[in-house]
């Protein structure tokens, strides 16, 4: 069962399943939690790296920048008791660490992998097929259906062209091997056809 019980399991659930959630659905989380399956023998605490992956968007409200932080409060508050005050702070730092997908500093150096290859496992999508990623960017366009155009294409614009001008999308090897050259390709072309879009 690991950290996450059913009680809570069923409460996360429901939030995922929400009618507006197009991307950060229940999809989201199952991909996750199979890529965490897939990388289990790099994990050191994979339990925390899946409740991780449970909360990381559990408040989802794109009107707002605070998300990340709210989930990472309510991971606290329906994790309280079940482990160590420093494992639930690994877990809270994890889940603060996607706003901007940069890895947090940890004292433990097994803390920091794990923390890694969660964020590279929550960009996996970045570096998917053509079809998957352009499915993506529909999705989270409709979760964004509030902003008129002209506002979607600026800020989508800076959010694609920060990962495009890292050094690496992905911090570990094992994704920098396997997705980021995709990445990439995925990431020019959608800003080309916003490019594209904004001409129109």
């Amino acid at each position: 069962m690991g950290l996450v019980g059913e009680t809570v399991r069923a409460e996360l659930e429901r939030a995922y399943r929400a009618p507006d959630r197009r991307y950060h659905d229940l999809r989201h989380i199952e991909a996750l939690l199979g890529l965490a399956r897939q990388h289990r023998k790099a994990l050191r605490d994979q339990e925390a790296v899946e409740a991780a992956i449970w909360f990381h968007d559990a408040v989802y409200d794109p009107r707002r920048s605070d998300n990340e932080e709210t989930s990472a409060e309510l991971a606290l508050v329906r994790l309280a008791g079940l482990a160590a005050e420093d494992r639930l702070k690994r877990i809270a730092a994890m889940i603060r660490a996607t706003a901007g997908h940069v890895l947090p500093r940890f004292a433990d150096a097994s803390a920091e992998t794990d923390c890694a290859l969660f964020l590279d496992m929550d960009l996996a999508i970045l570096g998917s097929a053509p079809e998957e990623f352009a499915a993506y960017e529909r999705d989270v366009r409709q979760e964004y259906a509030f902003l008129p155009d002209a506002a979607w294409i600026s800020g989508r614009r800076r959010v694609l062209s920060d990962f495009l001008s890292r050094p690496a999308i992905y911090l570990t090897a094992s994704f920098r091997d396997r997705y980021e050259s995709q990445a990439r390709q995925n990431l020019a072309r959608a800003l080309a056809e916003l490019d594209s879009e904004a001409r129109r």
